[in-house]
């Protein structure tokens, strides 16, 4: 499959989220295999308990807050931007954010065109800079749906593009993944980086929804 598709027409017929996992349903037969490799390993001395408890600490720390300092710091500085664009993995190593083994490509939104991320085959996302993903976006429904109908799928997060916006559709794999640079909203010309990463949501870099205008006068 290639990087991306060009989507311009429209699908009016209505659709529904995919329902969200039950917490206290039993576990899945991943789930399962998953405990019961980890703990095979361990019996084996592979690794350790305290090297899982540091893998899932360093887990802890990777949140959409990291990719909010991306868009922040591309939206105030012009050459850091351009960076970003065209090397994604460096750039943001620039801000402490190592993406381990893959390389992180960055699209930029703008007024002709609107890019959505997704991984048609598994759940391919970029943890380093946005933490986990959501239930949602491993869902085989969004999955099938984000390429074959994006302006549905769209709709449905509350985003309507006029007509002639291209969406264009990038598909994450195992060594490539993607992350949306939202377009600045108006009124924020006078913000600082840190007001401005406040008003980065996760769901604007993977492209379902935009950044919003801010409800109130900017603030210094």
């Amino acid at each position: 499959m290639s990087e991306h598709h060009d989507h311009d027409h429209d699908h009016p017929h209505p659709h529904r989220h995919p329902p969200q996992p039950d917490s206290d349903a039993p576990l899945t037969e991943h789930q399962r295999l998953e405990i019961a490799v980890r703990e095979l390993l361990i019996a084996k001395g592979v690794f350790g308990s305290d090297d899982v408890r540091r893998m899932v600490e360093k887990f802890d720390t990777q949140t959409p807050v990291l990719g909010g300092k991306v868009v922040a710091r591309a939206w105030l500085d012009p050459a850091y931007k351009q960076r970003l664009l065209a090397d994604g993995t460096a750039a943001v190593k620039e801000l402490g954010i190592d993406m381990e083994h893959t390389k992180l490509v960055v699209v930029e939104n703008t007024p002709a065109v609107h890019n959505l991320i997704v991984c048609t085959l598994c759940s391919c996302y970029p943890r380093p800079v946005l933490g986990f993903p959501p239930d949602w976006y491993k869902s085989r429904a969004y999955r099938s749906r984000a390429v074959r109908e994006p302006r549905a799928v769209l709709q449905e997060f509350g985003t309507s593009l006029p007509a002639g916006v291209t969406v264009r559709v990038h598909d994450s794999t195992a060594d490539m993944r993607y992350l949306v640079l939202p377009e600045r909203p108006a009124g924020t010309e006078d913000w600082d980086e840190a007001a401005l990463a406040e008003l980065v949501t996760r769901d604007s870099m993977i492209g379902v929804t935009q950044v919003q205008p801010p409800a109130t006068a900017a603030v210094s």
